[in-house]
C-alpha cells in the first residue's frame, strides 16, 4: 500500500487502528507498529504489523492469527478495511 504524505505511525495509532474495536497498540516506533486485534466471540488474538518503508514510500502490512489453521478470511478483510480507512484518513484534511 502506498504511504500517505504525513506521519504514518501517529495517524495509525491515533485514528485508523483505534477506529477498530478490540485493538491495542503493543509497540510503536517511527517505522513500525505492532497491534493486537481480538475477535468478537472467542477473543482470539491476531497480531497485526505495519512497517513504513521511507525508501519506497510504502506501508507493508502483516496480519496473522495466533491460533488455528484458518481464520475464514478475517485477516484479509481486516487489512482491506484498514487500507480503505488509511486512504480515507490520508485524504481528509
Amino acid at each position: 500500500m502506498r504511504r500517505a504524505g504525513f506521519d504514518p505511525p501517529a495517524v495509525l495509532s491515533n485514528s485508523v487502528i483505534d477506529s477498530f474495536r478490540r485493538t491495542r497498540v503493543v509497540t510503536q516506533r517511527p517505522d513500525y507498529v505492532h497491534a493486537e486485534f481480538r475477535s468478537f466471540l472467542f477473543r482470539f488474538c491476531d497480531d497485526v504489523e505495519f512497517y513504513f518503508d521511507d525508501e519506497t514510500e510504502r506501508v507493508h502490512l502483516r496480519s496473522a492469527s495466533r491460533l488455528g489453521y484458518s481464520d475464514l478470511g478475517v485477516n484479509r478483510r481486516r487489512m482491506t478495511e484498514f487500507a480503505r480507512r488509511y486512504r480515507a484518513a490520508a485524504t481528509t484534511p
